[in-house]
């Protein structure tokens, strides 16, 4: 049996996350125009998948141009905190805030919960099972976070911290497994 093998790749720095802001659908902070492809050469076989955003397209053609659009792995709906500063948040809504970090099921701000975002990421890697071969997939972090929660079968959704452009593998065969991979790995292994 060959093995699924998918990279998530979180989306490289916006100025939201510079500025301690829930997203909005921006752009990259970086200049990505003029690093296009540059990062494609490990993935140059596998199938490139991102999310609907700005952020995960521009992110997706450093690793390659023929992206396709997955809206599984669109980032959480954040609802009326879109684009607020957290700390504003913290401010004006701090219980609010504290309960959707403590509560998986709740969505203070009208959007989605951390358990919707992850029955819609675990949705979509039950997809991918019967799927061998690479994937990579230019992402967000909550949807990074919520694959991992799950490979894990834990409940640390958040003490995941995702950082711009960092990558996670996990392999399918029979079950879902993480992998780290060294720094000297060979590509293509």
């Amino acid at each position: 049996m060959q093995a699924t093998r998918l990279t998530l790749i979180c989306h490289a720095r916006t100025v939201a996350q510079k500025l301690a802001r829930f997203p909005t659908n921006e752009a990259l902070e970086m200049d990505w125009q003029s690093a296009r492809g540059s990062r494609g050469a490990r993935f140059k076989h596998a199938r490139l998948l991102c999310g609907p955003e700005e952020r995960t397209r521009q992110t997706a053609e450093l690793f390659g141009s023929a992206a396709d659009v997955v809206m599984a792995l669109r980032d959480c709906d954040f609802g009326r905190w879109s684009g607020q500063r957290i700390n504003d948040v913290q401010k004006n809504e701090g219980e609010r805030l504290q309960s959707w970090l403590a509560d998986p099921d709740s969505a203070p701000h009208g959007g989605e919960s951390v358990s919707q975002v992850t029955e819609r990421v675990v949705a979509w890697l039950d997809t991918l099972q019967a799927t061998p071969g690479q994937v990579v997939a230019v992402t967000h972090p909550f949807v990074i976070r919520a694959a991992l929660t799950h490979v894990l079968q834990g409940s640390a959704f958040n003490l995941i911290d995702v950082e711009p452009l960092s990558t996670v593998e996990l392999r399918f065969q029979g079950c879902w497994r993480l992998r780290l991979a060294g720094a000297d790995l060979e590509e293509g292994c």
